[in-house]
């Protein structure tokens, strides 16, 4: 099945290596997106995954034109350009997410939790599932356990301002 696939991409990569990023940055997208999933908040596992594919589908096209540059002549490709251009796009998504109402600011978590996404998706993209790997965990550890502990806090403090 791949090898009749190669008519279609003739990259550097392989396409099973092309075809093992992008999982790996859906299925990593996919578990940061759980905790806004569960949550309830706009930006799901949907959107997470789709900003963690979209990155990798970036980093991965900047290897593509950082060899086909290569290829024409170019002795300098930038491939970070594509980078700084996907970060700029998962900004102005993330900053989509954040309201401010009579509430006080809300979204700014899973902003910074697309934002991740993105990143995650970067690092599959360039095949450092490693980092993926560990900031996925870390990110998971900030967005559940950090959670637990604010609401431990939060409790205390509602105990102390209820009984002065």
């Amino acid at each position: 099945m791949i090898e009749s696939l190669s008519a279609f991409y003739s990259a550097n990569l392989g396409i099973s290596a092309v075809i093992i990023r992008l999982a790996a940055a859906a299925v990593f997208g996919l578990i940061i997106g759980l905790d806004r999933e569960y949550r309830n908040v706009p930006a799901g596992l949907r959107t997470h995954m789709l900003v963690s594919l979209a990155a990798a589908t970036f980093a991965i096209l900047a290897f593509e034109i950082v060899e086909s540059a290569k290829a024409e002549g170019v002795t300098n490709p930038d491939p970070v350009r594509i980078i700084e251009a996907v970060t700029a796009g998962v900004a102005f998504l993330a900053a989509g997410t954040i309201i401010r109402g009579n509430h006080g600011i809300q979204g700014l978590t899973t902003g910074a939790a697309m934002w991740l996404a993105g990143a995650v998706g970067l690092a599959c993209g360039i095949g450092a599932f490693f980092v993926a790997v560990v900031a996925t965990g870390f990110g998971m550890a900030i967005l559940t356990l950090i959670r637990w502990v604010e609401h431990a806090a939060d409790l205390k403090s509602n105990r102390s301002d209820a009984n002065p």
